[in-house]
């Protein structure tokens, strides 16, 4: 039996008189890559802000349990310690310093230097272009090269779950090509992922399984690969059918 990560039961996410996310369930099991798809403004990544306790001022019910434990109302900063990690929409990476630095603020909680010193190595084999340009500021890095360094960070405090949320977002088409080809990898050497992303066609290629979010509710999920072939998902999402 799979290991479950992450498990969501009847969540609901009201912003005053708004019912953003209207009762989902959803789970990961460990080593998958899970996708959540959906049109601009679904719910999907207010549903990765309420796993991660970032959505203030907003009424949030259900359940969210993550490793076996309930973490509704867990600081988002308790969160990065139980090794739940996210790269956020926009990426989010620290402009005013060097990659190496952003790198090492990744592996903050951590003080076994040896092994921070083998994760930059390691991440930095997956990431070849950001250890051409270790030293240089973040700011100065293309869209691609921040969202690149944005999932290394994240990857630097060994996440049972890393959450991405829209990492094409923005992108020209060869970057967002590049961008799920590192996707892919990091789930093949083993870590957990949920995706949020607007290119279906991508995220379900890459995906083991998939859940398509509508208003606020989930409307479909399954194995991605049969996802890729249903008819609805294809003319909704695909641009196809």
């Amino acid at each position: 039996m799979s290991e479950n990560i992450l498990k969501i039961s009847g969540l609901k996410i009201a912003y005053g008189g708004i019912q953003a996310v209207k009762g989902i369930d959803l789970e990961v099991n460990k080593g998958e890559l899970v996708t959540l798809i959906g049109a601009n403004g679904a719910g999907k990544t207010t549903t990765l802000k309420a796993i991660t306790g970032t959505l203030p001022g907003c009424k949030v019910e259900g359940q969210i349990h993550y490793v076996g434990s309930s973490i509704m109302g867990t600081n988002s900063f308790e969160l990065v310690k139980k090794n739940l990690a996210m790269v956020p929409e926009g990426r989010g990476v620290f402009t005013r310093m060097s990659i190496l630095e952003n790198l090492m603020m990744g592996a903050y909680t951590r003080s076994d230097k040896a092994g921070i010193q083998a994760d930059i190595d390691k991440w930095f084999g997956v990431f070849p272009r950001l250890k051409e340009r270790s030293a240089q500021l973040a700011g100065t890095l293309s869209g691609g090269e921040q969202q690149m360094l944005a999932m290394a960070r994240a990857l630097m405090s060994h996440p049972k779950l890393l959450l991405l949320d829209e990492p094409s977002m923005g992108l020209s088409p060869i970057m967002v090509e590049k961008i799920f080809e590192v996707v892919r990898t990091v789930s093949a050497q083993g870590v957990t992922i949920l995706l949020v992303e607007q290119n279906a066609k991508l995220a379900l290629q890459a995906a083991h399984r998939g859940y398509v979010m509508d208003s606020g509710l989930i409307t479909m999920n399954g194995n991605a690969k049969d996802m890729l072939d249903d008819p609805k998902v294809k003319e909704a999402y695909l641009g196809e059918g």
